[in-house]
């Protein structure tokens, strides 16, 4: 029954489709023929292997940074901001503007009793004698 289905004319068209890049769906109507048909022809015929139609970008790890910068657009600004790191135990004076990327708290050792570094509490709280 497959050599029926599978003649010399469809066994092009298959592998013209298939090196063109259209969806293993669309090539089976193409061809009148299922997608499991086409899948499995084009095992037998040892064509490449695809990227799954999920993953149209390729490897993810590789385009991790662009993704991460796209969905920080995407997002409001308080589901952003879950995302910077800080510590009770740590120094949390801001670094940079909450509403821009890259936000972040200093984060060195505080001062017993203090939410700051030295650094940062000499700045935060000033002795009005000084004045």
């Amino acid at each position: 029954m497959d050599k029926a289905v599978w003649d010399e004319e469809k066994l092009n068209k298959l592998k013209s489709l298939w090196e063109e890049g259209l969806p293993i769906t669309k090539i089976g109507v193409e061809l009148g023929v299922s997608r499991n048909a086409i899948a499995g022809k084009a095992h037998r015929m040892n064509l490449p292997k695809r990227n799954s139609p999920i993953s149209k970008l390729g490897d993810p790890r590789k385009n991790q940074k662009k993704n991460e910068e796209q969905k920080n657009k995407d997002l409001p600004l308080k589901i952003i901001l879950r995302d910077v790191e800080w510590s009770r135990n740590r120094c949390c004076w801001p670094i940079g503007d909450p509403k821009l990327p890259g936000f972040s708290f200093c984060g060195a050792s505080i001062n017993p009793g203090r939410p700051y570094c030295a650094e940062h509490s000499s700045l935060a709280y000033t002795n009005t004698r000084e004045s």
